[in-house]
């Protein structure tokens, strides 16, 4: 893995903006925010799109989004405490915090729990909750579901996922600490961190911040706005809301060296793989774990009726990344790992010895095929189609033949190897055409212009 560097992280960084604001406008999300933060620093915090289409409303990063399944991680981080503190054991069985459980989900562990081991249902034989059919369990009818059919499959036999899992986990936190699983998170996670758009439940102040969730766009359906609703017994496994600003400062609190929540012996613990599933992410305690190229990142992502969301760490390398959506499909995950591989791929090359000697080639440019970024990271140049997930995909590397030309690498592929780039300049130095491969481009801020003119001609030629 390439070792960090200050310049060539900004160069990544410079282009991470720009690249997200094009997967939100092409993947049609109605918001998208992102945050970066490494060491104690927050190097990007930005918003695109719509918090809500209907009032014509934008996103900012202030925005509050619904963050589901990155509960897990504060429970697992509640929970991981109390076990320095002496308060538990990870070992200790469910049934010695919770009297009503009976059998096998009884006997399964808080450690067996947090990794998704115990062979609980996922959500209950009843899951139209998460359809909005009707309200999230309250304490009663939690009761009921793991009484009903809460044992599914023998424990530590395989990852098996489980919300109703978590919610149990919420109520061993309320039976060590004499109080309410969100009074706890708030005091001993939120406050002490000072996360001041998050909590482990929405309310009416909240949600006059909260974006406003959209359905899945590939449904037979129009885009469609979804209430907000409370979690009630699930507020462990999916009740939490924030800002990534917020996340990254909550992953910020578990790179290594940081002493603000507890040890790195327990953030090992917690990024450790204990279930690796063949093509998908693995899972620690409370976190996901994965290899993007050659850095390991845990974290979690969230799926909430109308919200996804993804927030990963390097927690040696003190680097995080947290992207947010409102939109039930919203690539919240790709967009997240697609940051992770620009910086990796920037962290590649070697530092600019004369940036604006480089700089002068670059900017977006399209024509009526698509668009074209050329970008400088560190001393290289790239040609890379923003509309990818994998930019280190969907690149090639430019070298100057001149002050207005570039060359395509000759490298094998369907694209055009060894050809030119020509950039035709005003008498300002101004691009006013990069001929790409003989393929005309014209730079971002008159690509509308440009089209318009071209479909009209187009349009007047088809009649």
């Amino acid at each position: 893995m390439p070792k960090m560097n200050d310049a060539l992280l900004a160069d990544a960084i410079a282009y991470a903006g720009p690249w997200i604001a094009h997967q939100q406008r092409t993947k049609e999300i109605p918001a998208v925010t992102v945050a970066i933060r490494h060491d104690d620093d927050l190097l990007l915090s930005d918003a695109y799109g719509h918090a809500d289409l209907e009032r014509d409303e934008p996103a900012t990063t202030a925005s509050i989004f619904r963050v589901a399944s990155h509960s897990k991680w504060f429970t697992a981080t509640a929970i991981m405490r109390l076990r320095e503190a002496g308060e538990l054991r990870l070992d200790d069985s469910l049934g010695e915090y919770i009297p009503w459980l009976e059998g096998p989900v009884a006997r399964v562990t808080i450690r067996e729990t947090l990794n998704h081991a115990a062979g609980i249902t996922r959500d209950g034989y009843d899951t139209d909750y998460w359809q909005l059919e009707h309200p999230f369990p309250d304490l009663a009818q939690l009761r009921q579901l793991v009484e009903r059919d809460g044992h599914i499959l023998p424990a530590n036999d395989r990852l098996k996922y489980s919300n109703i899992g978590f919610s149990l986990l919420g109520l061993v936190i309320e039976s060590v600490t004499g109080e309410s699983y969100n009074d706890h998170m708030r005091r001993e996670i939120v406050e002490r961190l000072g996360l001041e758009s998050t909590g482990p439940e929405t309310d009416s102040q909240v949600r006059s911040r909260l974006v406003t969730g959209y359905t899945n766009r590939e449904l037979p359906i129009p885009v469609t706005p979804l209430p907000d609703v409370e979690t009630g017994a699930m507020s462990p496994a999916t009740g939490f809301y924030s800002t990534a600003e917020d996340l990254t400062r909550f992953a910020a609190a578990q790179f290594f060296g940081n002493d603000e929540l507890f040890s790195d012996e327990s953030k090992r613990e917690m990024q450790r793989p204990y279930w690796p599933v063949e093509g998908m992410a693995s899972y620690g305690l409370g976190m996901q774990v994965t290899t993007i190229g050659d850095r390991r990142v845990a974290g979690h992502s969230g799926g909430f009726p109308g919200h996804t969301t993804w927030t990963a760490l390097d927690a040696k390398d003190r680097l995080a990344v947290s992207v947010l959506t409102n939109n039930s499909a919203g690539h919240a995950a790709t967009l997240g790992i697609g940051i992770f591989r620009l910086i990796d791929l920037a962290l590649e090359q070697e530092p600019a010895a004369n940036a604006a000697d480089l700089d002068r080639y670059t900017g977006r440019f399209g024509d009526l095929g698509g668009t074209l970024d050329v970008v400088r990271l560190g001393n290289q140049l790239f040609g890379i189609d923003p509309s990818g997930d994998n930019p280190l995909e969907s690149n090639y590397k430019l070298e100057v033949v001149d002050e207005n030309t570039l060359r395509i690498e000759n490298k094998e592929g369907y694209g055009s190897p060894g050809e030119l780039l020509r950039y035709i300049r005003d008498e300002n130095g101004q691009v006013e055409r990069l001929i790409a491969a003989g393929s005309t481009h014209v730079p971002e801020a008159r690509l509308k212009e440009y089209l318009d003119a071209r479909l009209t001609e187009l349009r007047a030629r088809a009649r």
